[in-house]
């Protein structure tokens, strides 16, 4: 029935069930975008991704900044987030990429700024709160927790 209604343009609610399925999908790649854009290499708290490479090469750095961003914003849209979340993202994604228009100084900023990261961080956080994380995640989180439990 539902490949029928496809067919003919018919609009199919999923239900809530459908729409967690789409924001952990968005939760997943999130953090692909995250670790992507601002942590490729971690060394402590710091880290630099395609985002801080790109930002010393002009016209990519911006290129790659927005696309990043769009899809970002892409899911955010399919995860239903909060317009606060998504004005937050807007934000870090707004600062991050204008960053880029003042040539050596802007590009170091960009370079040690993780707008991408944080944005990320602020779509997960508000997908973990409407649907809770997902459940892949969660089993993640325990390891370490019981790991670290056990020392």
């Amino acid at each position: 029935m539902t490949d029928d209604a496809v067919l003919q343009g018919e609009v199919i609610d999923e239900g809530p069930a459908g729409h967690r399925q789409r924001a952990h999908k968005a939760w997943r790649n999130a953090e692909t975008i995250k670790r992507l854009s601002d942590r490729l290499i971690g060394v402590g708290p710091i880290g630099i991704g395609l985002d801080g490479v790109l930002a010393w090469v002009p016209g990519a750095n911006t290129a790659y900044s927005l696309g990043a961003a769009a899809v970002l914003a892409y899911h955010a849209y399919q995860a239903r987030a909060s317009l606060p979340t998504v004005a937050r993202m807007a934000a870090y994604m707004l600062f991050d990429s204008s960053t880029s228009a003042v040539p050596v100084v802007g590009w170091a900023i960009d370079t040690l700024f993780p707008g991408h990261l944080m944005a990320a961080k602020a779509l997960q956080k508000d997908i973990e709160a409407r649907h809770g994380a997902p459940e892949d995640v969660d089993l993640k989180r325990r390891k370490k927790k019981t790991k670290a439990g056990k020392r």
